[in-house]
């Protein structure tokens, strides 16, 4: 496992082998002890796992407030997808910048989101799967989002807004200027 800082260091690409032979193939894909070695100390406590039929589909930007903000340790097993991460914390030096990072079922890599990020992904192909790992439960109460095409993000993402399968929750998130509970 080669765990890599990306453009903002908190948010960590993690390069995943996969060892194969004639029957298929083994990957380690969560190890405590190297990822902790890595600077990744995290306790995971639920796996979620999506399922997009259609190319285009959008999830996100979404985040947990505290006292129950997540760390999220994404893969994409089956298909493809452009994920995101916007650093949400307000104090921080890179605030409302994002990681984009394309997860893949080739690649088989794996992207580290650390509390205080907004997370989110676009499916570049059909009957794409998405599998990740939190560091807290799910807490409606908790959830808080960002709209996902807020122009002052930048984010480059590989649908127009018009063509993106995206839910009326998500669509209605604010932009980040006007968000108003974030990380301090």
């Amino acid at each position: 496992m080669d765990v890599r800082a990306a453009a903002i260091p908190e948010v960590k690409l993690i390069l995943t082998r996969r060892h194969g032979d004639a029957r298929g193939f083994f990957s380690e894909t969560w190890n405590h002890r190297a990822f902790a070695a890595a600077g990744i100390l995290a306790e995971f406590v639920q796996d979620n796992h999506t399922h997009s039929a259609a190319a285009g589909t959008v999830r996100g930007l979404h985040f947990q407030i505290e006292p129950v903000a997540q760390a999220k340790l994404i893969r994409c097993p089956k298909g493809a997808i452009f994920d995101v991460a916007v650093d949400v914390r307000r104090s921080s030096p890179t605030f409302g910048r994002h990681v984009a990072q394309v997860l893949s079922a080739d690649d088989w890599n794996q992207l580290f989101v650390p509390k205080g990020f907004a997370h989110g992904y676009c499916t570049l192909r059909p009957d794409t799967e998405v599998i990740y790992k939190v560091t807290n439960y799910y807490s409606p109460e908790h959830e808080r989002g960002v709209l996902w095409n807020d122009p002052a993000l930048g984010i480059a993402w590989p649908v127009r807004p018009e063509e993106a399968l995206v839910n009326e929750r998500d669509r209605g998130f604010p932009p980040l200027s006007l968000a108003p509970e974030l990380f301090a």
